[in-house]
């Protein structure tokens, strides 16, 4: 085969690669972005402690504010995390055990070892903030 016909058939392949990548990329370039928005109250005492171990435990994956992360972790200001729903021990027991995957499509949520029951305490109590100030009870 001629170099020509080489160089020619791997720019075919790589737009048809191209074509199928975009085609069914799922995160339409939105990955990492917050998925919801979020009202942020006046912030006080230890709910300023729980958005402190919050932001160091929990956000690279939940997002600020824990708005999510389109393509990496849901929003937990949402009414599924309401406290009817998930009970504050849902969200002691995510932290120490982890989580299988039931209610979104991000894959199981792995244990997060590093963080005391003193944070864990102090993140519950800003996300319920949080929740609050956006609606959700």
């Amino acid at each position: 085969m001629s170099r020509l016909k080489v160089i020619i058939l791997a720019a075919c392949l790589v737009l048809v690669a191209g074509y199928f990548w975009f085609k069914f990329d799922k995160s339409n370039g939105t990955e990492g972005l917050a998925m919801v928005k979020v009202a942020i109250p006046a912030l006080t005492g230890a709910v300023l402690k729980g958005e402190a171990a919050f932001n160091e435990n929990c956000s690279s994956c939940h997002g600020k504010n824990a708005a999510g992360k389109s393509g990496v972790a849901p929003p937990l200001i949402h009414k599924i995390y309401e406290p009817n729903h998930h009970g504050d021990m849902a969200f002691v027991l995510a932290a120490k055990q982890g989580v299988r995957a039931h209610h979104w499509q991000f894959g199981n949520m792995p244990p997060v070892p590093d963080v005391s029951d003193q944070q864990i305490t102090d993140i519950i109590t800003y996300v319920r903030t949080l929740q609050r100030a956006n609606n959700i009870h």
